[in-house]
């Protein structure tokens, strides 16, 4: 059922328009009707058929047959006029942006008002406007009728199909130039990321400056000047240079924990000052003589990072294919 609000018909204020569509609805199904019965009385086996169950009615009929087309025109009068009544009120009420729109919009309608056979078809369409007007005032629910669930399950098919080769077909392209050689690697380190190396530069410094100062701070840093205590610590009691220091009496172990910890806070107060001296120019500087400088173990990284890339595609299409209106 299309589920007649009328509360939302009062809402709109389309009740004048309402009575209007149904009135052309009812004119248009009679004048379909009527098209539809004439072009069969045209055909011998119709008229052989009607003339054997009222023979009346192929006689009497005869003379509106001959003069069809100005019946016809009546008809076309009427759409006509209503058409250039629509046009008027939507440009009263600036429904399009331009005034002139409205007849591209609703080019089905005129086309249908030319009388003749191939473009009395389109006459079906007003019908399918009407019912999609009153829809968009939510006057009627096209959503609840079986016809409605029918076409857009199949829509919805028809549109993830086409969307679904289309892109399998664009990734499919990107792997075969990918495949001969596109420079791909070269073209986002060019286009994409040497564009944006200011800006990273800068936030990379600001980064490294802050964890400077983090771990510089009493509270924030003292969880990695520990780690770093350990780990020069560590190495201090391995070398055996200064294992030796045990051994001079009274003061070994003395002297031995003092350069511990001197050489502890040497380096802790190092890092706390490379990281806090590093500057965006400095890391454009080791960007362009550093990471600018390839060999053979880049290429074969542009190689595998290339090889990644077609597999991500690989897998997109994987999952671009599946067509989940089966499992719907």
């Amino acid at each position: 059922m299309l589920g007649f609000n009328r509360s939302n018909l009062l809402k709109s204020h389309e009740g004048p328009w309402l009575i209007l569509d149904l009135s052309m609805l009812g004119l248009l199904m009679i004048n379909l009707a009527w098209i539809i019965f004439d072009s069969l009385y045209a055909t011998d086996f119709f008229r052989q058929s009607l003339n054997y169950i009222a023979p009346g009615i192929v006689d009497s009929y005869a003379p509106v047959h001959a003069n069809f087309l100005l019946i016809d025109l009546v008809f076309v009068a009427v759409f006509l006029t209503e058409f250039c009544f629509r046009w008027i009120a939507a440009v009263y009420r600036k429904t399009y942006f331009r005034w002139y729109f409205f007849p591209f919009i609703h080019w089905y309608d005129l086309v249908g008002c030319i009388p003749l056979g191939a473009a009395r078809i389109f006459r079906f369409l007003r019908i399918f406007s009407i019912l999609h007007r009153l829809h968009k005032y939510q006057i009627i629910d096209l959503r609840s009728t079986a016809l409605f669930r029918f076409m857009g399950f199949y829509y919805d098919v028809l549109v993830e199909e086409l969307s679904d080769r289309i892109v399998v077909k664009v990734l499919t392209d990107a792997q075969k130039d990918i495949a001969a050689g596109s420079p791909l690697v070269e073209d986002i380190s060019r286009n994409v990321i040497a564009t944006r190396l200011p800006i990273l530069s800068q936030w990379t410094a600001s980064v490294l400056t802050h964890i400077g100062e983090s771990i510089e701070h009493n509270e924030h840093g003292k969880s990695v000047r520990q780690h770093v205590n350990d780990s020069v610590g560590k190495a201090v009691r391995g070398n055996p240079q200064i294992s030796t220091l045990k051994l001079v009496p009274v003061l070994g172990s003395t002297i031995e924990r003092t350069l511990e910890q001197a050489v502890t806070d040497i380096v802790t107060q190092s890092i706390v000052n490379l990281l806090k001296d590093i500057t965006a120019d400095k890391i454009d500087d080791f960007v362009e003589h550093g990471i600018g400088r390839f060999s053979a173990e880049d290429h074969q990284l542009d190689i595998e990072v290339l090889a990644v890339v077609n597999e991500c595609i690989e897998l997109i299409k994987v999952h671009v294919s599946h067509q989940r209106w089966k499992s719907a």
